[in-house]
């Protein structure tokens, strides 16, 4: 089925802010997403991070600081006995008009060609409408979390949101993807 699971950092893996994570003092993981992400990849799934991080673009916080929460999310999910196959991040402002940032699906494309799968082999995870759109514009299947801005999107994005399977947490999620469920 799956060979990809691509998640979003903030809201899905930690707790996102309205203000940026800007150091890793503020990056805090969720409850169950580092173990969850462990549970995968035992289960010889790659998992890959896929995230806009306009902070970058706004001056709230440099490359060196971005790799550093990067590389606390890394130790810290290591400490669990997890790992990532690979974080991809859109360094640009929304007003930048890229091809990497969600809702475009500039990402999503660059991780299928680096690990050579098709759209059909990748599962998208996130918290926001444009992680949702950006999947379906790379032909890909996306499950929306409650957490992070999950419910907000719910509550206003019906049609987009057709097809999409909704899970409170990345714990819920991965408990159904590991029993063998299978989006609509």
């Amino acid at each position: 089925m799956f060979k990809i699971i691509i998640l979003d950092r903030d809201g899905v893996i930690n707790e996102d802010s309205s203000t940026f994570v800007k150091s890793p003092d503020e990056w805090k993981a969720l409850p169950g997403s580092l173990e969850s992400i462990a549970k995968l990849n035992k289960a010889n799934l790659k998992v890959v991070v896929a995230s806009n991080q306009s902070g970058l673009a706004r001056g709230y916080f440099s490359l060196a600081t971005l790799g550093k929460i990067h590389e606390k999310m890394s130790n810290e999910l290591a400490k669990v006995g997890g790992h990532l196959d690979g974080i991809f991040f859109c360094p640009h402002g929304p007003g930048e008009n890229c091809a990497c940032r969600k809702p475009k699906p500039g990402m999503i494309l660059a991780i299928a060609k680096l690990f050579n799968v098709t759209a059909s082999e990748i599962l998208c995870i996130g918290d926001s409408l444009r992680d949702i759109l950006a999947a379906k514009a790379a032909g890909c299947a996306a499950w929306l979390v409650k957490t992070g801005n999950g419910v907000y999107t719910l509550s206003l994005a019906e049609q987009e949101l057709e097809g999409v399977l909704v899970f409170e947490d990345l714990a819920h999620v991965v408990q159904e993807l590991l029993a063998g469920s299978k989006p609509k």
